[in-house]
């Protein structure tokens, strides 16, 4: 089948290798978000997405808005039959909708209807989840409230952060992502309506969101701490207003004798 696909963020970038990899379909070309500026200098960082397009001799396109006429236009290009989109950071109008021939499909990183939204990685460490997973979903206009096409879950480990999560989520992509487009290619993809009574909601995170509330439980601020590694990271404040950043405990030695809050190096 061709494919165009819409991603920014890392979790994409193996799926995108996938879809490149895999002799039953090919990529037509690759929306990306336009590069941002990154350190004090504010030089322009492209997208890990864009940097292996650009490697791949893909086309690549980075509208500011995915609902101009000028990106809609883009994707007519090549008649595509799916549009897959991974953390792509833009919400696709119905005139995106209506332009592939079969389907617009999303990988979710969670188990829908759970965690709509941008940030269910977080959430589910947060929460004190046992499971999480990705899904593959046909898109709606709403947000992440499409028909379901198909899931895997993975068991989160105890010791888990953000970062780890995510990248075992990633990690699930291109298997979940390629069993999805064959069963589209086949006209036997199954298509289930989200319960949407259940479902639960999560918000795009920001850098102040990570200040520890010390009138938490020891419990609910640990899982923070994990969730919240390596974004948006947490911190607090000493009494005199040292900003103090704080990163997951890490246990370097099981068997240490001492009292607890003893300086040991």
């Amino acid at each position: 089948m061709k494919i165009i696909f819409l991603g920014t963020g890392e979790i994409g970038l193996p799926s995108l290798k996938a879809i490149y990899d895999s002799s039953d379909h090919h990529i037509i070309s690759v929306f990306t978000q336009p590069d941002k500026p990154f350190g004090r200098k504010g030089e322009l960082k492209p997208s890990e997405i864009k940097k292996f397009a650009q490697s791949k001799n893909i086309p690549i396109y980075q509208p500011e808005k995915i609902r101009e006429q000028e990106a809609i236009d883009q994707l007519s290009l090549g008649n595509p039959d799916v549009l897959v989109v991974v953390a792509y950071g833009q919400i696709l109008p119905e005139a995106v909708l209506r332009i592939p021939k079969i389907a617009c499909i999303n990988l979710h990183a969670s188990l829908l209807p759970l965690y709509r939204g941008a940030s269910p990685i977080q959430a589910a460490i947060l929460n004190g989840d046992e499971q999480t997973g990705l899904t593959s979903m046909y898109i709606a206009e709403g947000l992440d409230d499409g028909d379901l096409l198909k899931s895997k879950e993975l068991i989160i480990d105890q010791d888990e952060t953000g970062g780890s999560l995510h990248d075992r989520l990633a990690a699930l992509g291109p298997e979940l992502l390629i069993e999805s487009l064959n069963l589209l290619s086949t006209g036997q993809a199954p298509r289930e309506e989200q319960d949407h009574d259940q479902a639960t909601h999560v918000s795009k995170l920001s850098r102040s969101d990570g200040e520890i509330d010390w009138s938490k439980s020891a419990e609910l601020i640990e899982r923070k701490i994990r969730a919240f590694d390596p974004w948006p990271g947490t911190f607090t404040y000493f009494p005199d207003g040292t900003l103090v950043k704080i990163f997951p405990p890490v246990s370097i030695e099981k068997n240490r004798d001492g009292e607890p809050g003893v300086i040991i190096s």
